[in-house]
């Protein structure tokens, strides 16, 4: 049993294979996988209906979109969250330069340790 086991998580990923590979890692530790989005818009309706404990976000999704503004939103509410970046960060708001960057690529021990470690606490 991992620390992922039973928890909820929410994907955000705008890349159909990443995200197909996420989500088979996150279940495979355990975890259930209560939606994936792959902008700004529909995760934030999958925050409400299906309330995640924990959020990995895809700095930078399609059509421009930051997940950045996501990740404000769930510092606002509390909710526990990962930033997955394939950048340097230099453009991180000042609000969010703590927060748990998992660098892409990444494997799935990876992720699943980042999501355990922001969990943890």
């Amino acid at each position: 049993m991992t620390a992922l086991t039973g928890r909820r998580v929410l994907l955000v990923e705008d890349e159909p294979l990443i995200a197909m590979f996420a989500e088979m890692a996150l279940e495979d530790a355990g975890a259930e996988v209560v939606g994936t989005a792959a902008a700004v818009a529909p995760a934030l309706a999958l925050l409400d209906s299906a309330t995640p404990e924990v959020v990995l976000v895809d700095v930078r999704l399609r059509g421009g979109e930051s997940g950045y503004t996501l990740a404000q939103t769930l510092a606002a509410r509390r909710i526990p969250f990962v930033l997955a970046t394939g950048m340097q960060g230099q453009d991180v708001p000042a609000e969010l330069r703590g927060a748990p960057v998992l660098p892409k690529p990444y494997t799935a021990p990876q992720m699943v340790a980042a999501l355990q470690g922001v969990l943890a606490g």
